[in-house]
């Protein structure tokens, strides 16, 4: 950890080279020089660890620490994003974990390697009672979910939400909204997913999102829905389950969103998006995690298997996120 991020050790890493996104072991060096292509790509922006070394002007962290870092390592500080703890949100463009370039004109690299040097704004602390390997996916999954829910007042014992989609950040908003007192339906398209939401997440209630007559007798039973699936899918059969006032957060990606004006219009509903949250934000929920006892679902993988891992993942053959073991496998 750096407060002007100058280090430049050598570094081992896991890199694609190129677009077919196979990875392999790749040396590198930090903060590399000025017009670094943006291959080889070093992923990884789910990142928890312990602090290794502090600049001289941090404040707040010290060696031993355990920390974690999320999608974004830096934003301009000065805007009224950036000043509202909204770093994601920052007017100049939030500069991304691994990929992305920083104001030094770097290309930033992720956590498949051994170490990073971040900025302590970017950074956040993890309570010592909390394991590593459960709050890594916090920091993406987590909070992609976690913050459209308090903005929208998802956190209301006895109110109802409906979750679409039972992957990464599906089975995170189960979690948070068990966590929260509300009862919690799941939506799926696969009736396979029954039994994992009922019995490993403890949903309430399980929905094949096809059948037409089980989604017709929820009609306006439902306060709030997180729509977690990027594959595209029908929005009004799901605006018709939201009750008048209701509110519909997108944090999935299809390729378009398509609903009749009157399935918004006329119950008052409201449609949202959002992608993560604040640093701030990003660290009340790592905090609430700890106090509530919210833990990710995870696969502990070491980095060798990373890539049998994305085919998987291209499968959706996981429960619910892989967590990469760096410390013990990257040699």
């Amino acid at each position: 950890m750096s407060s002007e991020g100058s280090n430049v050790h050598n570094c081992l890493g896991w890199a694609a080279r190129d677009a077919s996104g196979t990875l392999s072991p790749y040396q590198f060096s930090r903060r590399n020089h000025l017009g670094d292509s943006k291959y080889p790509v070093v992923p990884g922006h789910e990142i928890a660890g312990i602090v290794q070394e502090v600049g001289q002007n941090v404040q707040g962290f010290k060696v031993g620490d355990h920390i974690g870092v999320g999608t974004i390592v830096n934003s301009c500080r000065s805007c009224d994003y950036c000043n509202d703890d909204l770093e994601s949100y920052c007017v100049k463009g939030s500069v991304f974990t691994f990929n992305g370039i920083d104001v030094d004109g770097t290309v930033t690299k992720g956590g498949y390697s051994s170490f990073i040097v971040v900025h302590q704004r970017y950074c956040i602390k993890i309570p010592v009672n909390y394991p590593l390997t459960s709050a890594a996916p916090l920091l993406c999954a987590g909070i992609t979910v976690y913050s459209p829910m308090m903005r929208h007042k998802m956190n209301q014992s006895g109110k109802s939400l409906g979750v679409i989609g039972l992957g990464g950040l599906g089975h995170m908003a189960v979690k948070f909204g068990k966590a929260f007192g509300l009862k919690v339906t799941v939506f799926s398209t696969s009736i396979s997913k029954k039994e994992q939401a009922l019995k490993l997440l403890g949903a309430d209630k399980f929905v094949v999102s096809s059948d037409q007559e089980q989604m017709k007798g929820l009609a306006k039973s439902h306060d709030f829905i997180i729509d977690t699936a990027s594959g595209d899918h029908p929005f009004d059969p799901y605006m018709a389950l939201l009750k008048t006032g209701g509110v519909l957060a997108l944090v999935g990606f299809p390729s378009e969103v398509k609903f009749s004006p009157a399935s918004l219009n006329i119950d008052m509903r409201t449609v949202s998006g959002s992608v993560t949250g604040g640093m701030k934000q990003l660290q009340e929920m790592v905090d609430f995690c700890a106090a509530h006892e919210v833990y990710p679902t995870v696969d502990i993988i070491p980095i060798q298997y990373v890539n049998e891992a994305l085919e998987r993942l291209a499968k959706r053959d996981v429960k619910y996120r892989f967590v990469i073991d760096i410390e013990n496998s990257l040699k």
